[in-house]
């Protein structure tokens, strides 16, 4: 992650100061890719951490990272929204070196070894070895344009600086430049994001950047070599149709490296883990629904595959049932008293549970971009894709386990009631002593001693899972609770369903669960 701070970091004390101190201390003077490629394989002679925080590209996108890298290139991304190129590219930043010398003063940030400018190279044939230097941070050496169609060859490049000409400069002087943000990153990394969208003659500017390293304002041919990593990230051109990267523009990128989404369901997680903002706590077994989830919307035939679906969609999945968790706890806590009965300090503990998981339907559909025959009918797929993503789960952490015990509690007409303001003890106080229960609680990796709230999530996952597979009818009242009672004809059965006709239960509604046998 590149470090960010609004006040520049301040360089230790025992750096040299002026440029005679610098040679003194063996200071050898180094381009930018040079830079990168001597860290880069420093780290990996170390085993250290090459980029810390990148998930699941380990194997894939990375190897192409470094060779591209050691290779000295210049480099562009290519891969739909949510595939973390932006966080790549920023994370280049940590390759650099921590401090690097400076002019003072320097628009450009010129090594005193190596001053390109007239006005630099004055100074530093003025003042020689007393020359003073500064110290610039690695975090200040990273630049990033976001492309849009309004982006100006003066704003990556530069322009002729009006003032500086009614000063008495002529055009012909390079101090009569007022420098883009392109040379003012010389010496560190620039990236351009969604490159595509630079009109076609903004992108015609920086053939020069890429290839011969200098700059062209307005017919002017500065003959400045600038020292820089370029960096650019794009959405596939099929996709977009809002630009493409121009052909002679491409051809001077050294490397084109296709970005992907998380391979396997561990590395959703893992991405989930990492990046969600929490505000309460979410098991393990909440969190694979939502990582099933967003990788089963990826993958449906009603979503267009060509924009993709963010990993910010599971991410902000995540934030949303943790925030519906908060504001139960918050609101409980406000009542104190469910059904007449005190609320424990303890059960206002804000845990996530499987019923918070509807919320995402509606927040998120934003997120996702529909094939056009599916309009109007998006809240039922997603609702659709969280069932079988909750089914999924259910199936691989609690298979094989005897779950007659719970089916058993409804065996006699009995109903079981939780939901979005149903606390964590009254949950627990309905559902009693029940055989293996405590297996299935490990299973979902809640320990031999979860809380009220840990258990309540568990136990509403059990009970969401036996009605998704069809051994429990589920009803929704107006009131927004659930009820979880058994299914018409499996009276005596345990509330196993064995198959055959029957009905659905008490008050359920027909909808489309009798997909999940």
């Amino acid at each position: 992650m590149t470090e960010t701070s609004l006040v520049p970091p301040t360089p230790p004390a025992d750096l040299p100061g002026t440029l005679g101190e610098l040679r003194a201390a063996g200071h050898r003077y180094r381009t930018v890719k040079e830079e990168i490629r001597d860290n880069l394989l420093a780290r990996m002679r170390s085993g250290e951490p090459r980029f810390p925080g990148i998930v699941g590209y380990d194997e894939t996108v990375l190897p192409e990272v470094e060779r591209a890298l050691l290779a000295g290139h210049d480099l562009v991304l290519l891969g739909e929204r949510g595939q973390g190129k932006t966080r790549l590219i920023r994370a280049l930043g940590q390759l650099l070196d921590e401090w690097t010398p400076v002019i003072r003063g320097s628009e450009l940030n010129e090594h005193p070894m190596h001053p390109l400018t007239p006005a630099s190279r004055r100074a530093v044939a003025e003042a020689g070895d007393d020359l003073p230097i500064g110290w610039l941070h690695r975090s200040l050496r990273y630049g990033e344009k976001l492309a849009t169609p309004d982006t100006s060859v003066g704003d990556l490049i530069g322009d002729v600086d009006p003032i500086r000409v009614a000063q008495g400069r002529t055009l012909g002087d390079p101090e009569t430049i007022h420098f883009g943000l392109v040379p003012r990153t010389n010496r560190g990394i620039f990236a351009i994001n969604e490159l595509p969208d630079l009109a076609e003659r903004i992108q015609v500017a920086l053939l020069n950047v890429l290839e011969e390293r200098d700059i062209q304002v307005r017919g002017y041919q500065l003959r400045l070599p600038l020292d820089l990593l370029l960096v650019a990230s794009a959405n596939p051109e099929d996709y977009t149709n809002r630009g493409r990267i121009i052909t002679p523009l491409k051809d001077r990128f050294g490397a084109e490296i296709r970005t992907h989404y998380p391979l396997d369901l561990e590395l959703e997680l893992e991405l989930i883990k990492q990046e969600a903002n929490l505000v309460a706590a979410v098991p393990d077994h909440v969190l694979e629904v939502l990582a099933r989830f967003a990788r089963a919307v990826r993958e449906s035939p009603s979503v267009d595959s060509r924009s993709g679906v963010s990993a910010r969609f599971a991410i902000a999945a995540a934030e949303t049932v943790a925030a519906a968790a908060l504001r139960r706890a918050g609101l409980l806590s406000g009542t104190r008293t469910v059904d007449g009965q005190p609320v424990n300090p303890v059960d206002i503990e804000p845990v996530a549970r499987i019923g918070d998981t509807v919320s995402v339907v509606s927040t998120l559909r934003g997120k996702v971009e529909f094939e056009s025959g599916e309009e109007g009918r998006e809240i039922e797929i997603l609702a659709h894709l969280l069932r079988t993503a909750t089914a999924e789960t259910f199936r691989a952490r609690l298979a094989g386990l005897d779950l007659s015990g719970f089916t058993a509690l409804v065996a006699d007409g009995a109903v079981i009631e939780t939901g979005e303001l149903v606390s964590a003890t009254e949950l627990l106080r309905q559902v009693g002593t029940v055989p293996g229960l405590a297996k299935a609680l490990d299973r979902l990796g809640l320990g031999d001693a979860p809380t009220p709230g840990e258990a309540a999530a568990g136990i509403e996952f059990v009970l969401e899972g036996l009605h998704l597979t069809r051994r429990l009818a589920k009803d929704v009242t107006d009131e927004g609770r659930t009820r979880y009672g058994g299914r018409t004809g499996d009276a005596g059965r345990g509330g196993r369903d064995l198959g055959g006709g029957g009905g659905r239960g008490f008050g359920s509604r027909p909808d489309r669960d009798d997909d999940w046998a």
